[in-house]
């Protein structure tokens, strides 16, 4: 198939390329490079199979697929507060354009919608049905509302003129090719051990996250598309771990002399945030099989050479 993969020199997105080439498709990867990275994609040049497109979905995209993977929005609070208007632009403006291409050419788009829709969740775990605890003006609303807002344009777009859509909500996730300064707590905490400096913990460190190595995501999202099951469908990692407790793992692997240092807790930041994968695993037959000492070893050995 044509496939084209929208944030594709982004985190995840590079790591979705690569299987999605691995696989035989054609690939068209499309960003702006505002946090992607040409590095990313760097090996990927090569295959006589793989485009590379710099632009922003803001501005419509004239092209065809068969797929479309949407993975463009700045993703960590660091990037997405840095310009609050531009994120919200590209999440609504942005899937808007994506989905009249895919209307137009009658194909079959993935939103890469968030666990954030969930805000500080009432609900634990979180599943689908649940609606959210967001503040729609705080500092975090530029995301979190405008993934939610996608996730509307999508389900209209769907009921309102047919457009085949899937939407997943995903968890935290990490390994290789993340930005060493992306501001997310695995990055922060592995960079920041790895130069003996201390490691920032918000409030207590008694908030809880669940990490998904991106191996395991990309399967999940691959599996999405390829189903017959709209969603939302939530994909991350089920085990929950205290961020206290991810600090202190990260470094025991390090073998780091870092102290952890605490920090006031950011704005509407979660107290807890952990997925129910019930569909996931009864739709998709999917479920993450990384442990977190594995993935993190991986990704460890990754940042030691950026």
């Amino acid at each position: 198939m044509r496939i084209i993969v929208t944030g594709g020199a982004g985190f995840i997105g590079s790591h979705l390329c690569k299987v999605l080439l691995d696989q035989k498709h054609e690939v068209v990867c499309v960003d702006n490079l505002y946090t992607g990275s040409l590095k990313n994609i760097q090996p990927l040049m090569k295959n006589p199979k793989f485009q590379f497109i710099q632009q922003d979905i803001t501005e419509p995209l004239d092209d065809t697929a068969d797929q479309i993977y949407n993975l463009a929005c700045p993703a960590s609070p660091v990037h997405y507060q840095k310009d609050p208007v531009y994120t919200f632009k590209t999440s609504v403006m942005g899937i808007h354009n994506i989905l009249e291409l895919a209307h137009a050419c009658k194909a079959r788009i993935l939103q890469a919608s968030t666990s954030e829709v969930y805000g500080d969740p009432e609900q634990h775990p979180q599943k689908e049905s649940y609606w959210g605890n967001v503040n729609p003006i705080g500092v975090r609303s530029c995301y979190d509302e405008g993934k939610r807002a996608a996730e509307t344009l999508c389900m209209d777009f769907h009921r309102q003129f047919g457009v085949d859509i899937r939407i997943a909500r995903i968890f935290n996730t990490y390994g290789p090719n993340m930005a060493p300064d992306d501001g997310r707590v695995v990055s922060n905490f592995i960079m920041q051990a790895l130069k003996g400096k201390p490691i920032t913990v918000y409030g207590t460190g008694g908030q809880t996250r669940s990490f998904c190595f991106v191996s395991d995501l990309v399967d999940g999202l691959i599996k999405l598309m390829n189903s017959n099951t709209t969603g939302p469908v939530n994909l991350g990692n089920p085990d929950e771990f205290t961020i206290k407790e991810l600090a202190e793992k990260v470094i025991l692997m390090t073998k780091s002399k870092s102290k952890l240092v605490y920090t006031p807790l950011p704005e509407d930041d979660p107290k807890q945030r952990k997925p129910d994968i019930s569909l996931a695993k009864s739709k998709l037959g999917w479920s993450p099989k990384v442990a977190l000492t594995e993935g993190l070893k991986n990704t460890i050995e990754y940042f030691k050479t950026v």
